[in-house]
């Protein structure tokens, strides 16, 4: 059963139509209802968060007819709910009777206002349904309100992005939207990232091979490092359609990134890189890329984003995601970008003194780059191609291979257990 939001036009919006057929068209032994509760949604926004109580009643209702008419199990039940209609589902899971419950609630991006931050009795919650997984695109707060709920609501809350913006969809000029065009630059403004959440669900429906993975991490900045990408203990599980059911005792929170349209499906890796920083300067912030090779695609040039700068001897993690699937990693071309005008100025202060003992030269030593495939957990650690020169000067690219030594090859140990040296 298809739930739709607040509506501000009096018209059923066009995603519930596209689900209900990539529903229909990929899986034979399922009927679609799609809820019309039009006329009590296009109201006020706080009376229509009333009228969503009522409408919850009454898909309880029938789902209980079903049941008595037809011996339909509610367990085989599935709401799909949007926005306000995320919160209607909720409440259809609350008022039904008996002892059991519905089989799932999905909440596709929550709504935010007049239920962030209340009692679970009030709003969506794993109460609700035997299994309730909620897809959050679009909590970032305008005016101390946000469009979609921020708070977790589900067994399993999943934050595409961070939950925030979305890829392609551009909020910075809102407001602006909001005083040329009134309610309809509102509409446009919001649609985009809210709405992605039916479309990242639909796009799990039609693209069955290119799944989502999302991980459990503590929030979108600890995700952005890399070190959330494990699978033990169900620490990831598929976003949308093919969730796999597990209950736990804590809900969790999980993230992953997306591209800008359908497939939506990235690859995820985490990099961790030992830098031993050589230049007289304190701080290094280098602009820097790295290229994968792999067995089945090349993808080349994907920025590594410094969450801090580079000081001395330490090793710095990051996620590196791409769109490709491009097999098997073999090899990774590390590049420090810049102009060539940086050789140029350091050779010739070096010319003007060339007595000073003192490097001036910007340089990093990378010896190794330990590699952490999310899609597929394998662990790998990639070694200089030349184990004579690991020093990386800017606009050079080094190349990094497999490490072939007996212990190396595909291992991805704690960067405490590796001795580091200067030379």
């Amino acid at each position: 059963m298809l739930v739709h939001g607040w509506s501000l036009d009096g018209m059923l919006e066009n995603w519930m139509w596209k689900l209900g057929t990539a529903l229909l068209s990929k899986r034979a032994d399922v009927n679609v209802i799609i809820t019309d509760w039009i006329a009590l949604a296009h109201q006020h926004y706080a009376i229509a968060v009333r009228n969503s109580r009522t409408v919850g009643k009454r898909i309880a209702d029938f789902i209980q007819w079903l049941e008595g008419t037809f011996q339909f199990s509610r367990e085989q039940v599935h709401l799909i709910g949007y926005s306000l209609g995320a919160h209607a589902s909720g409440f259809a899971g609350s008022y039904i009777k008996g002892p059991n419950k519905i089989g799932r609630i999905t909440g596709l991006d929550p709504a935010g206002p007049l239920f962030e931050g209340i009692s679970s009795a009030d709003r969506l919650s794993p109460n609700d349904a035997n299994f309730v997984d909620a897809i959050h695109t679009f909590t970032q707060q305008h005016m101390g309100l946000s469009v979609g709920i921020k708070q977790p609501v589900a067994h399993f809350d999943f934050y595409p992005n961070g939950g925030n913006f979305q890829p392609g969809c551009h909020f910075q000029n809102i407001y602006n939207h909001i005083a040329k065009h009134g309610i309809a630059g509102f509409t446009a403004a919001v649609k985009c990232a809210h709405e992605r959440s039916v479309h990242l669900f639909i796009d799990s429906i039609l693209n069955e091979d290119k799944q989502s993975v999302a991980y459990w991490c503590k929030d979108i900045n600890t995700f952005n490092k890399g070190i959330c990408l494990s699978c033990r203990k169900g620490r990831c599980n598929t976003l949308g359609y093919d969730i796999k059911k597990m209950t736990p005792q804590n809900g969790k929170k999980l993230y992953l990134k997306t591209r800008s349209q359908m497939p939506f499906k990235v690859y995820h890796y985490q990099f961790k890189i030992h830098f031993i920083k050589q230049i007289a300067q304190k701080q290094l912030e280098p602009t820097l890329t790295v290229s994968l090779i792999g067995t089945k695609e090349d993808v080349q040039n994907l920025p590594i984003i410094l969450d801090e700068r580079i000081t001395g001897n330490k090793t710095h993690s990051f996620l590196i995601t791409t769109d490709k699937d491009i097999g098997e990693l073999m090899m990774i071309n590390f590049k420090w970008e810049g102009t060539a005008g940086w050789a140029n100025i350091w050779d010739t202060v070096q010319t003007i003194i060339p007595w000073t003992k003192v490097k001036l030269h910007p340089e990093l030593i990378v010896k190794k780059i330990r590699v952490k495939a999310g899609e597929t957990q394998e662990r790998m650690t990639f070694c200089s191609q030349d184990v004579s020169d690991v020093h990386l000067h800017p606009t050079q690219v080094k190349t990094f291979v497999r490490c072939q030594n007996k212990g190396e090859k595909n291992t991805f140990r704690h960067t405490s257990s590796v001795k580091w040296t200067k030379t």
